[in-house]
């Protein structure tokens, strides 16, 4: 009798993050079912799955849309007989300063990030609670650790999510479910073009705002800090095998060398010097003085 394949399900699973651990656990052997809005992006992952005949399926799913989920769900539930891995990947940002930012805004970015992996969540906890076992990998942020300018929303998001799965983590111990959150830094993947998307309306102001100089700030300091990031999606989808397939995965995995100094330093340094590094990377001052 042949070993049943573990099954994976990971949301956002068809781009970027997401795409990079789909190939990866599938080239290990894993069944990956790749959820993702996009026929495109699906499309393109199927053909991949083809030619190298490793064991992918690609399905759609919008993690904001109640009906969605619970048929995709119930789909992977049928067709891979439970799901032993879940990744929740799927995300957006909305980067504007807090004066500015439409609620509207707001309420979308915490539609994907949190309500969205809540939805994802509770749908597949109870086969998971009821097996006794199953790993869920929360694709979190170095932004949940620290919150630079014009990353509010973002932040905020990714913050609620840290908490979130702290109280989870402990819920799910005495049911041997494993909850791991992965705190990526800088990596370039497609997530940044749709988040320069969506702040299009604020771009489109900045220049006329009072907040002109944080905007630019913001935008350069981002820019430098992805072009001198080294670490590749691939990189980071080793570390999220390696917490899946660890005998006693840790609490947290940061991935970047950001990510991982940006978790020492908020577990050691004071806020203030915390906002004075940040200050200076994206260059925030007081208006009138030069430093």
């Amino acid at each position: 009798m042949t070993e049943k394949k573990r099954t994976v399900l990971i949301t956002g699973g068809t781009d970027g993050l997401g795409r990079a651990a789909t190939l990866l656990l599938a080239r290990r052997g894993y069944l990956v079912f790749a959820a993702g809005r996009s026929p495109q992006k699906r499309e393109e992952l199927d053909r991949v799955a083809h030619k190298e005949k490793i064991p992918i399926r690609t399905l759609e799913m919008d993690v904001c849309d109640n009906l969605s989920v619970e048929i995709a769900i119930e789909l992977v539930l049928e067709k891979g007989g439970g799901i032993d891995v879940l990744i929740n990947n799927a995300g957006v940002g909305y980067m504007a300063v807090v004066e500015e930012l439409r609620m509207e805004d707001l309420r979308k970015q915490f539609e994907t990030n949190l309500f969205g992996v809540l939805r994802v969540t509770q749908a597949v906890l109870p086969q998971m609670r009821t097996r006794r076992s199953g790993r869920i990998l929360m694709m979190s942020s170095t932004a949940g650790l620290v919150s630079p300018p014009t990353y509010g929303a973002y932040s905020s998001s990714k913050h609620a999510l840290e908490g979130l799965t702290n109280a989870l983590r402990l819920e799910m111990y005495p049911f041997g479910v494993e909850v791991i959150l992965i705190e990526p830094g800088y990596i370039v993947t497609n997530f940044q073009q749709t988040a320069k998307e969506l702040a299009q309306p604020y771009v489109e102001r900045a220049k006329q705002s009072p907040y002109a100089k944080i905007y630019a700030g913001a935008w350069a300091g981002a820019n430098r800090g992805r072009g001198s990031s080294k670490t590749t999606p691939e990189d980071c989808a080793r570390v999220m095998l390696h917490a899946i397939e660890a005998t006693h995965p840790k609490a947290r995995y940061a991935v970047t060398p950001l990510a991982k100094w940006t978790s020492l330093a908020k577990r050691i340094l004071p806020d203030t010097l915390l906002d004075s590094f940040l200050r200076r990377k994206f260059g925030v001052t007081r208006e009138g003085q030069g430093g």
